[in-house]
């Protein structure tokens, strides 16, 4: 990579760091990176509202690949002091896309300047922490003909500047889900004349551990309880609502469905049971991610050309990401790079994105054009 591309694209991140945005807010940072694409490249933009992306035409058009990097922040107040800290507080970037947008804008530059076979596309979304980001920007990939896309994700725990890869699930699919029993209230003193939503809650969550047992599914299946809400602080008052919210999580997204029906069936059948009203509520929805093996295996021949160390993740992660509405529609891979064994977790309060991975993903991108 060029040191003067490097430069730039550190200083870019830097200045992304400084104004950090929560997802589906991120209007400052969508124009400051297309301002910098305008500013140094000759590129294409494509504004596409909360998102954009940016076109190298290739005089020869061999293929069309893409590559996508996220830019929302989140809700973590920045603690620790960096010449370039979160000016708004209680929103950082504790997850790293501050270096994610960075490194594809220094890919662009490299191929603005140097060319390319392939027409590339260089896809910025926002709203990946949420995981309606990808859903939105996936009709990208059949109005472009997408050949193929890549992307990346620092990560931590393992060797630094590592590239980890992996076929079929790399990343978990979940979802929020809530479940919402409303009955009737009464006197603490005559629980008989109201109905109470505790029991049923009770059940449904005692039922949870059947319907992630090992036993009964082929791949890990998690639900995480996250909030149980039940009545007031009221002691003389019967609650009569509820709700129990939950993160249900799987590494093949059909057993993630199939966990969804059995808690909407239990719930149901409680609910019924007790008289109870029921509903249900879903929000924070991710897909699992899957690789294609073809898309991998560029993956590491770039990695094993170029000398950049490389592992083979034996594990997916737990952790969800929103790249897999688009290995849905077109062949593609996600893969990570290492920040270190030792290094602080995402979305933890010492996080910070290391500027030296920028290098790591830029050259591993331009591999991937090159093939």
């Amino acid at each position: 990579m060029e040191s003067k591309n490097l430069e730039l694209a550190i200083q870019l991140r830097h200045d992304l760091h400084q104004h950090p945005e929560l997802s589906n807010q991120e209007f400052w940072t969508k124009q400051y990176l297309i301002d910098f694409l305008k500013k140094y490249t000759q590129l294409e933009i494509v504004d596409r509202g909360s998102w954009f992306y940016a076109i190298y035409h290739s005089k020869i058009g061999r293929r069309n690949i893409a590559f996508r990097a996220d830019f929302d922040a989140l809700p973590i107040e920045e603690t620790i002091h960096l010449p370039y800290g979160s000016k708004f507080p209680g929103v950082s970037h504790k997850c790293g896309h501050d270096g994610h947008s960075a490194t594809l804008c220094g890919f662009a530059l490299e191929i603005d300047q140097k060319g390319c076979d392939s027409n590339i596309f260089f896809l910025f979304q926002h709203a990946e922490e949420t995981g309606n980001g990808a859903a939105e920007c996936s009709v990208f990939i059949k109005e472009n003909n997408i050949d193929e896309i890549f992307g990346w994700h620092n990560w931590s725990g393992v060797e630094k500047n590592t590239v980890h890869v992996i076929d079929g699930t790399a990343q978990f699919a979940s979802k929020g889900m809530s479940i919402y029993m409303e009955g009737v209230p009464s006197h603490a003193s005559e629980p008989e004349k109201g109905i109470n939503p505790s029991f049923a809650i009770a059940k449904i969550i005692d039922a949870i551990p059947g319907y992630i047992s090992p036993a009964n599914n082929k791949g890990i299946v998690l639900c995480t309880i996250v909030q149980v809400d039940i009545g007031a602080k009221a002691f003389g008052v019967n609650a009569s609502k509820g709700v129990l919210r939950m993160t249900i999580r799987a590494r093949y997204e059909e057993e993630m469905v199939k966990l969804q029906e059995n808690l909407e069936k239990a719930a149901k059948a409680e609910a019924e049971n007790y008289g109870l009203k029921v509903s249900f509520e879903y929000q924070e929805e991710f897909p699992e991610t899957a690789n294609h093996k073809e898309s991998s295996d560029k993956i590491r021949q770039v990695c094993k050309e170029k000398g950049i160390p490389m592992a083979e993740m034996t594990e997916a992660f737990r952790a969800s990401e929103d790249f897999g509405h688009y290995t849905k529609l077109t062949k593609g891979s996600y893969c990570c790079i290492g920040n270190g064994e030792d290094y602080p977790n995402l979305h933890s309060y010492e996080y910070d994105f290391q500027d030296d991975l920028i290098e790591t993903g830029v050259e591993l991108f331009k591999g991937l054009a090159e093939l």
